[in-house]
């Protein structure tokens, strides 16, 4: 009997039962009710997902297609976004202080993890809660905490002025230097909070037994523990990339339209006073959305092989069979690749 049909019948069979008659339900079907009843306490998050992910992805990708004159299909929107020099810039900026704040954040962050997996746990714990708020603070209260302290006319630019040392000579907080140093900001902790975890998974048996061997604390962090925190590493930078390629309010609230960025300037296209452009917009949001899509696919890559690093699940390696040698009637012994 078809499970549709069984169904409409067991409906037929409760709605024809008199009052007061108690009607035993077996337990698969009590089961089968609440797999139902689970699969629409999904519904809500369905939703969620479709307005506020999908339908905002579709009409990015389908306007940057469009022309913002006539709204007819067309590809004039990439070929301004990637021919315009002015645009080009944007990216090129972009691109750079993505990487220089990446790669800082991504040195200073690993010498912090490690630090951090030497102190009590109590400590541990305070360090980590702290750097979970640090990694939060951004957007205009941070830009706004750094023009009050290392503005033109800050804290600490008016106090070392006062005193006589030329600390901030030639230093602009609103030039591509301030913008890296307040990047760095968010970065750090957040390279911390990502990395920590993977000094756990060095043993302390590895480094005893490479000092028995010999070998000093350097050679064995050259040799193993940075091959297997590599995939970590790895994966963490392009978090990092992404994070800072998608930062809007940060840079907006410091500069302004004042330096060129790729994110400031989908801003200005959409919502300008001037030129309002929102299919052009769409096209350098795809550009933008593809470099992080590359950032985040390079993260899964690397987060899989820094698991099968760290929980000792590599695969192993292939054994080879009893092969008899011509002329001998002599098994060589099963071995494994690459063994004497």
């Amino acid at each position: 009997m078809d499970s549709r049909r069984r169904l409409r019948l067991e409906r037929r069979r409760l709605l024809r039962a008199p009052k007061g008659c108690v009607l035993v339900i077996s337990k698969k079907k009590r089961y089968r009710l609440r797999g139902r009843l689970w699969v629409l306490g999904l519904v809500p998050f369905a939703v969620m997902v479709l307005a506020f992910q999908l339908a905002p992805v579709w009409s990015m990708l389908s306007g940057s297609f469009r022309s913002d004159a006539d709204s007819r299909w067309t590809w004039h929107n990439y070929y301004t976004a990637l021919n315009s020099p002015f645009y080009l810039k944007a990216i090129e900026n972009s691109l750079l202080i993505s990487a220089y704040s990446s790669l800082i954040g991504i040195v200073v962050g690993l010498v912090c993890a490690y630090s951090v997996t030497r102190f009590a746990p109590t400590v541990r714990d305070r360090i980590l809660m702290l750097s979970n708020m640090t990694s939060n603070f951004a957007g205009v209260p941070l830009a706004f905490a750094y023009i009050i302290l290392l503005g033109s006319n800050g804290v600490f630019t008016l106090l070392f002025r006062e005193w006589g040392w030329n600390v901030f000579d030639g230093f602009d907080l609103y030039s591509w230097t301030g913008l890296t140093l307040v990047y760095v900001y968010f970065q750090v902790p957040l390279s911390l909070l990502l990395l920590y975890p993977s000094f756990y998974g060095i043993r302390e048996q590895w480094k005893e037994a490479a000092s028995m061997l010999g070998a000093s604390s350097w050679q064995f962090w050259r040799s193993i523990g940075v091959p297997i925190l590599a995939p970590a590493i790895f994966g963490t930078l392009g978090i990092l990339f992404a994070n800072a390629m998608g930062a809007y309010a940060t840079a907006y609230a410091l500069v302004g339209g004042n330096y060129n960025l790729l994110a400031i300037r989908i801003g200005s296209i959409v919502s300008g006073d001037v030129t309002n452009q929102p299919n052009l917009g769409s096209a350098l949001a795809v550009l933008l959305a593809c470099t992080t899509l590359l950032a985040v696919s390079l993260n899964a890559w690397m987060t899989k092989r820094s698991a099968r690093y760290l929980t000792g699940a590599a695969k192993a390696p292939p054994r080879k069979g009893f092969v008899r040698q011509r002329g001998t009637g002599v098994a060589l012994a099963e071995a494994k690749e690459g063994t004497g």
